[in-house]
C-alpha cells in the first residue's frame, strides 16, 4: 500500500455542465431555473439549502412525489430544537412509498439474498409484495394495531425486510436486534418497548459454525412471558416451533392485500438502539415522515440511486445502516442482503464483500472503513481479482478512513469510483457529513455537508472553527432527528444527550475539523479526546497513521490523567504473532513522532489479541478506559455489542499492569 498524504485530490468535482448527469444535479438545476438562484458549486447549493430550509425540504417533498392523505399546513412550524414540528397536518406512510416502486417493478429481481445459512435467494418485486401481504394477514390475526411494537430477533434476510415493511405499513412500530446478541442484550433493548409480538429464528450459520438460538430464545421468552412468538426456521428448515410459539408458515399462510395506515408525519416508524457502551441503550424513536424525507434526499440525491442500481449494504439488522439500506427501494434500486462472515474462510474468499459485489453486479457498496483497511493491509487487489466493472461508488463508515486506505481504493479497486467516507449516527439515521455526485474526493477527508444539514465545528464559546478541531454541532433541525426516546417521559434524557452544552443547538459528541479545502475530518469522540500538556489530540489522528502501517492489524489509543498535565498515553496494538514486536513498536513510535508530534508518542505500547469494537467497527475506547479504572464491565459495556467480548477483561488487565507505579 503506497503512502498517500491526507488531503490528496483523488477525484475532481465534475464540471457544472456535467451536473445534469446526476439526479442531484437535475434537482438543483430545477431550483436555479425556478428561483433565479445560481449555484456555481456544491457549497453554494448547500448554503442555499440551509438558509432556505423550509423551501428546500418542501422541494424535496415535491421532487419525489410524496404521497399524502391530507395536506401539510407548513413545512416547519418553528426552527427550534428540540421539538421542531415538521409538516404538521400531513398524513402519510413511509412504506406506501416503497410499495409504490415495487409495484412498478413486479417482474424484476429486487432482492438478492446471500446467506451462509440457507444459500442464495432472489426475490422479484412481486414476491416481496406477496410476503408483505402474507405477514400483514398474520399480524392482523394476532391483533396488531397502529402504535403496537413488533420486535424482530432476526438476521438480514428477505423475510426480515418484508416483516419491517408489513409492520410499518399498518402504523405499528418496528424494532430489531440481530440474533448474535445474547438474552441480556436483547432484553435491554426490546424489553423497554413492551412488544406485542416477537419474530425470531431458531439459529444461524456464521462461517462454518452452526449457532442455535434455542437457549437464548427460551431465556427471552421466560423474561417476556406474555409476548407471543413467531418462529422462522432458518438454521434448520425442519425445526419445529417450541411450545406456545407460532410457526412462521402458519403465521403467513393467508394471502392478502397490503393496507396502509395514514399517520401523522411524526408517528413512530421504528425504534433504533444506541450501542449501550456507556449505559442502558437509548431507545431512539424515528418517525415515518422524518426518515422518508431524509432518506429520499440521501438515497435519491446524494447516493444517486435509481432503477438501474443494485445496492449492497453490508449490515446487521440492529444497525441504523440496515434501516437506511431499505430506503434504497424508495428509488427503485434493487437491494443485496448478506448474512454471514465476510472473512470466511479468508478475506479474499467467496464470501468476501468484493466477491459478492461482483457476483451480484452491485453498483453501490456500503461497507466499514475498518473492512477497507483490513483489505488494504492484506494486500488484496479487488479490481484485478473480481469483475467490479459495474461498481460506481463505495460509501464507508464506522470509523475515519485513513488517507493511505483511500488511495488504495483508487489504485486497487477502481480509478473512476466515487469514494464516500460518511459520518452520521443512529440518532438521526442519516449522515451529518459525507459526499455527493457534485463534490471532489480528497484522501482521508469527507467531502461535504449534506443538503439541508446545518453542521459546523464550534469552539467552547459557540464560534465556528476552521483548521482546528471543535465540537460537531447541528445549528438547525433535521426532519430525521428523533421524535423522542422511548420511556423518556419528560424528555430529560433526550435533552441531556444532545442539548446540554449549547442552548438550542445539537451537540453530537464528535470532534470535527473543517479543513482549509472546505472538507471535513472527524478526529474522534469529544469524550475520548486526549489532553497532553494543554494540547488536545484527537484519536483519529493516531489511527490515520497507524492504519497505514502494514504490520498493525488494529489499534486503540487510551489516555489516563495522572495529575502531571501530560497523563499516561497507552497504545493497544493487535498484530500477527509472527511479527517482531520490538521492531514494530519502534516503527510505531518513530511514525507517530515524525508524522504527528512528540506528544503523540505513547508512554506504553501493549500488544493484545483483539481491539474492542462493536459490530459496526467502532472502537470502544471510553468503556474500556472505565473498566481499567475499576468499573464493573457489566455496568459500562454490553457484551452483546462487542465483537470479541472474551478478550476485553484480559486487555483491561494488561493496561492496568502497565499503569501501576514501579
Amino acid at each position: 500500500m503506497d503512502r498517500v498524504d491526507p488531503g490528496t485530490l483523488l477525484r475532481p468535482a465534475p464540471a457544472k455542465e456535467d451536473w445534469p448527469r446526476s439526479r442531484m444535479g437535475r434537482f438543483l438545476q430545477r431550483i436555479e431555473e425556478e428561483t433565479g438562484q445560481v449555484f456555481p458549486d456544491y457549497e453554494a447549493a448547500w448554503q442555499w439549502s440551509v438558509d432556505h430550509l423550509e423551501e428546500f425540504w418542501g422541494r424535496v417533498w415535491d421532487f419525489f412525489g410524496v404521497i399524502t392523505h391530507s395536506p401539510y399546513e407548513t413545512v416547519l412550524r418553528e426552527r427550534t430544537m428540540p421539538g421542531a414540528q415538521w409538516f404538521p397536518g400531513a398524513r402519510l406512510n413511509y412504506t406506501e412509498h416503497v410499495v409504490r416502486t415495487l409495484r412498478e417493478r413486479t417482474d424484476d429481481v429486487m432482492i438478492r439474498s446471500r446467506s451462509q445459512t440457507n444459500g442464495s435467494i432472489d426475490w422479484t418485486g412481486a414476491r416481496l409484495l406477496e410476503e408483505i401481504g402474507r405477514i400483514q394477514q398474520g399480524l392482523r390475526r394476532q391483533g396488531i394495531e397502529p402504535g403496537d411494537r413488533v420486535a424482530g430477533y432476526l438476521p438480514n434476510t428477505p423475510q426480515t425486510l418484508a416483516a419491517y415493511l408489513a409492520v410499518t405499513a399498518m402504523g405499528a412500530i418496528w424494532c430489531a436486534v440481530p440474533p448474535e446478541m445474547g438474552p441480556r442484550s436483547v432484553l435491554d433493548r426490546i424489553g423497554q418497548l413492551e412488544p406485542s409480538l416477537l419474530l425470531a429464528v431458531d439459529g444461524y450459520r456464521w462461517g462454518s459454525k452452526d449457532l442455535s438460538r434455542a437457549g437464548e430464545l427460551a431465556a427471552i421468552r421466560a423474561a417476556l412471558p406474555s409476548v407471543p412468538v413467531v418462529l422462522l426456521p432458518y438454521l434448520d428448515e425442519d425445526c419445529a416451533a417450541p411450545d406456545g410459539a407460532l410457526p412462521y408458515a402458519e403465521f403467513t399462510c393467508e394471502q392478502g392485500e397490503i393496507r396502509f395506515e395514514a399517520v401523522p408525519f411524526d408517528h413512530p416508524l421504528t425504534v433504533l438502539f444506541s450501542s449501550g457502551t456507556t449505559g442502558r441503550p437509548k431507545a431512539i424513536v424515528h418517525s415515518h415522515g422524518g426518515l422518508l424525507l431524509e432518506h429520499l434526499k440521501a438515497v435519491g440525491l446524494h447516493f444517486d440511486l435509481g432503477p438501474d442500481d443494485t445496492a449492497f449494504w453490508f449490515s446487521t439488522t440492529g444497525w441504523m445502516v440496515w434501516t437506511l439500506s431499505i430506503s434504497s427501494l424508495l428509488t427503485g434500486a434493487a437491494l443485496i442482503l448478506v448474512d454471514g462472515d465476510p472473512n470466511w474462510p479468508t478475506l479474499d474468499g467467496p464470501w468476501s464483500q468484493w466477491a459478492i459485489a461482483a457476483e451480484t453486479g452491485a453498483t453501490y457498496l456500503v461497507t466499514g472503513s475498518a473492512y477497507l483497511a483490513a483489505c488494504a493491509h492484506a494486500g488484496l487487489r479487488p479490481g484485478a481479482t473480481w469483475d467490479l466493472g459495474r461498481l460506481r461508488e463505495i460509501q464507508c463508515s464506522g470509523s475515519p478512513l485513513a488517507a493511505d486506505v483511500a488511495g488504495w481504493v483508487y489504485t486497487e479497486v477502481g480509478a473512476d469510483l466515487v469514494l464516500a467516507p460518511t459520518s452520521g449516527g443512529t440518532d438521526i439515521c442519516a449522515a451529518f457529513l459525507g459526499a455527493s455526485p457534485l463534490t471532489a474526493v480528497h484522501a482521508g477527508e469527507m467531502a461535504c455537508r449534506p443538503l439541508g444539514v446545518a453542521v459546523d465545528s464550534w469552539d467552547t464559546d459557540g464560534r465556528p472553527l476552521r483548521g482546528a478541531p471543535g465540537e460537531l454541532v447541528a445549528t438547525a433541525p433535521m426532519p430525521s432527528m428523533p421524535v423522542f426516546f422511548w420511556g423518556d417521559e419528560d424528555g430529560e434524557r433526550y435533552r441531556a444527550s444532545y442539548f446540554d452544552v449549547y442552548e438550542g443547538v445539537w451537540r453530537h459528541g464528535d470532534w470535527l475539523t473543517h479543513t482549509e479545502r472546505g472538507t471535513w475530518v472527524i478526529t474522534g469522540r469529544s469524550d475520548a479526546t486526549l489532553n497532553r500538556g494543554g494540547v488536545r489530540l484527537g484519536t483519529a489522528e493516531f489511527y490515520a497513521v497507524l492504519d497505514g502501517l502494514p504490520q498493525v492489524d488494529d489499534s486503540m489509543v487510551l489516555h489516563f490523567e495522572d495529575g502531571s498535565g501530560m497523563g499516561k498515553l497507552v497504545l493497544l496494538v493487535s498484530a500477527d504473532e509472527a511479527v517482531d514486536r520490538a521492531r514494530l513498536e519502534a516503527a510505531i513510535r518513530t511514525a507517530l513522532r515524525t508524522e504527528l508530534s512528540p506528544r503523540h508518542v505513547p508512554d506504553h505500547v501493549v500488544f493484545v489479541d483483539s481491539i474492542p469494537r462493536n459490530p459496526n467497527g467502532k472502537r470502544l475506547e471510553v468503556p474500556l478506559k472505565r473498566i481499567v479504572r475499576g468499573a464493573a464491565p457489566g455496568d459500562v459495556l454490553d457484551s452483546g455489542v462487542v465483537v470479541h467480548p472474551e478478550d476485553v477483561l484480559e486487555t483491561a488487565r494488561r493496561v492496568s499492569r502497565v499503569l501501576q507505579p514501579g
